[in-house]
């Protein structure tokens, strides 16, 4: 579980889960009714724990991994919240100030998170607006200057709107800091700061994190006031319906084992992570050029060319979406069929993150790994903190493309080997039963 020591804790209250379903909650009519449009019945765990403790205007600190439905479990609550105060005031001012404010570390889970807004206040008559980099801010101000009741944005973007003077904060009453530990692993803490302190003293604010390392700890002391502490599985470890498998390969022929696996047509949907966004870009372009539909998705790709293939993959006409890291908690996608590591990741918990993209609202996931010999500390640092091993498959231990090593001869092999070091290539060692005599 996640657990908070002493030395840095705030006031913690627990709860219990009695609720079954979203009619027990006491939400509105007209959020149930956009619920029930969305096909949600019943709550998720983080759901069931968060939206009492929202309604109830108390700050919230939530410990939860991504695909719990996090997102709905503070975007309901403060949408009713909202509408509430709103039925009650007298005197509304004719421009529309900002009234909730989500900060979210990435540009794909800033349009997630208004997208959600968007769905499940369609009865509201609320307007949402999300702002960040990497495009022309003209579009934003102008929609800030005819009134904006929801904002989210990613921290870079913001801050520069905010000194710029084109956004204000003064009327905020809801403030959600998504994803604290991805702001952390981004460099963006220092930014949160700064926007923290346009905030007004008297608010309620949200604090949800996957992971709690004691610099987000420390943040939350500074945000928090006498919060309600909620956690629906333990920060870091990965959601037990995700089928993990692992097959040890030599990096030149990752790419033919991919493939293969891709043969299965029952693979309609897979996301494949690379290390580099030029090793995405290349990856891609060898799929397609092997019959796959493929598109990559990271941070050297305009906003526009990220939403387009997105939108290619989610529509199926791409069949594979190679992505960098950039894409590990910021996409929510229907039915992925699987998540494969085409490189394993140096960060142990982004390995957590990205294989999370499966296995979403309690359907069942697969997670596929490559592992070579450079990258064996990084299966060991992996291994160690999910707590168990992942199953490895034995029957697709090349060395040589398409070629198993009993097919070969010995003699082959030392060419082989010889070649490689005579080249001046370091040449890793092969994750085999075979050896070679000298």
């Amino acid at each position: 579980m996640c657990r908070i020591h002493l030395a840095v804790a705030l006031p913690i209250f627990s709860i219990k889960i009695y609720i079954v379903s979203f009619n027990k909650l006491q939400l509105i009519e007209p959020v149930l009714k956009a619920l029930h449009q969305q096909g949600y019945h019943q709550p998720t765990p983080i759901q069931q724990q968060a939206i009492p403790v929202v309604l109830n205007k108390q700050d919230l600190l939530a410990c939860a991994q991504t695909g719990t439905g996090k997102t709905a479990a503070f975007a309901i609550p403060v949408l009713q919240l909202m509408f509430l105060h709103k039925q009650t005031r007298v005197n509304e001012n004719k421009l529309k100030q900002i009234q909730t404010l989500v900060l979210v570390p990435t540009r794909e889970l800033a349009l997630q998170v208004e997208e959600s807004f968007r769905d499940y206040g369609c009865y509201l008559g609320f307007h949402q607006l999300v702002v960040f980099g990497g495009v022309s801010q003209y579009n934003q101000v102008s929609m800030l200057r005819k009134g904006v009741d929801i904002l989210v944005a990613t921290p870079g973007r913001l801050l520069d709107l905010i000194q710029q003077r084109k956004i204000s904060l003064e009327a905020v009453k809801y403030f959600i800091l998504d994803e604290a530990d991805r702001m952390l692993d981004m460099g963006f803490v220092d930014t949160v700061r700064k926007i923290i302190a346009y905030l007004p003293v008297q608010r309620q604010t949200l604090f949800f994190s996957a992971t709690m390392p004691a610099p987000i700890l420390q943040l939350s002391k500074q945000l928090l006031v006498k919060p309600v502490k909620v956690e629906v599985t333990p920060p870091s470890s990965v959601v037990e319906i995700i089928v993990q498998s692992l097959y040890y390969v030599e990096k030149t022929n990752k790419r033919h084992l991919l493939v293969e696996i891709l043969k299965n047509p029952v693979l309609k949907t897979v996301l494949v992570f690379t290390k580099t966004k030029y090793g995405a870009d290349r990856l891609a372009r060898d799929l397609g050029r092997s019959g796959v539909k493929a598109d990559a998705i990271h941070g050297n790709k305009s906003q526009n060319e990220r939403q387009r293939a997105l939108q290619k993959f989610k529509d199926g006409y791409a069949r594979v979406l190679v992505a960098t890291d950039i894409a590990a908690r910021g996409i929510d996608i229907d039915q992925l069929s699987m998540v494969i590591n085409f490189d394993l990741p140096d960060v142990p918990e982004t390995y957590v993150h990205r294989i999370g993209r499966t296995g979403r609202a309690g359907a069942t996931g697969v997670a596929v790994s490559f592992c070579d010999y450079e990258q064996k500390i990084c299966l060991a640092d992996i291994q160690k903190l999910i707590g168990k091993s992942i199953t490895v498959v034995k029957d697709h231990l090349y060395d040589v493309p398409m070629m198993h090593p009993q097919q070969r001869s010995e003699n082959h092999y030392s060419q082989l080997v010889h070649r490689k070091r005579s080249a001046g290539k370091r040449y890793g060692r092969v994750f085999m039963q075979a050896s070679v005599k000298s």
